[in-house]
């Protein structure tokens, strides 16, 4: 069997609540397979966000390591994990993160431009009207609806093929039926690109669309049937 893409080790997140220590997770182990998509459940305030955090390098735990792709990135400075994410990881927000100054076709040409990618905006633009938005290739984010920012959040992250996708509350924003769409879109880019999915989020029925689907309760994961 191939080793995990990404593991989290003993994964502890403590923080002070006037001067008390809250556990957020408490020695967190987690193993995700190349490919692989997943879903973490949780109520709100469980800590599934900070989880995320600490699995792409983004905050510091308190003890405990994370693997990605063979690498302790805990062990690498800020730097480091930065350049490990920029080579590995895409992001999808909840809350869209688009650049409100540049268009969609901007937008996700930025990763690749950062990362000095030739053909950047051939690729960016092939991309877009994968998620069926080649029609707004110009559109600022403002004259875009919520699912459609939604897909070019997609659309960014999956530009640069990462190894690993992390989404937090993709659908969040979103009614049922915008969610929908931007699920089957979410997917799609999966199987087509073999990348490995690993989402946090209350909807149940995107969860279940996952291979596997944990629940975070009390700093640690238990599987759900």
């Amino acid at each position: 069997m191939s080793p995990p893409i990404l593991q989290a080790v003993a994964l502890s997140k403590q923080v002070d609540s006037g001067g008390v220590a809250l556990t957020i997770l408490d020695s967190l182990n987690l193993a995700v397979g190349a490919g692989e998509s997943l879903a973490i459940l949780g109520a709100s305030g469980s800590g599934k966000s900070t989880l995320l955090g600490l699995l792409a390098g983004l905050d510091l735990p308190s003890a405990g390591k994370v693997v990605l792709d063979g690498a302790d990135i805990f062990a690498l400075d800020e730097d480091g994990r930065a350049a490990l994410r920029g080579r590995l990881v895409g992001f999808v927000f909840q809350s869209f993160q688009l650049l409100p100054a540049l268009t969609a076709l901007e937008n996700v040409m930025l990763p690749l431009e950062l990362a000095g990618t030739a053909a950047a905006q051939a690729l960016a633009e092939a991309v877009l009207r994968r998620v069926g938005l080649g029609e707004r290739l110009k559109h600022l984010p403002s004259r875009l609806s919520g699912g459609e920012q939604q897909r070019v959040a997609i659309a960014r992250a999956f530009v640069a093929n990462p190894k690993l996708l992390l989404a937090d509350e993709p659908t969040g924003n979103l009614d049922p039926v915008t969610g929908e769409r931007v699920i089957e879109v979410l997917f799609e880019l999966n199987r087509e690109h073999g990348t490995t999915l690993l989402l946090v989020t209350h909807d149940e029925g995107l969860a279940r669309r996952c291979d596997r689907r944990l629940h975070l309760v009390n700093g640690a994961l238990e599987a759900v049937a």
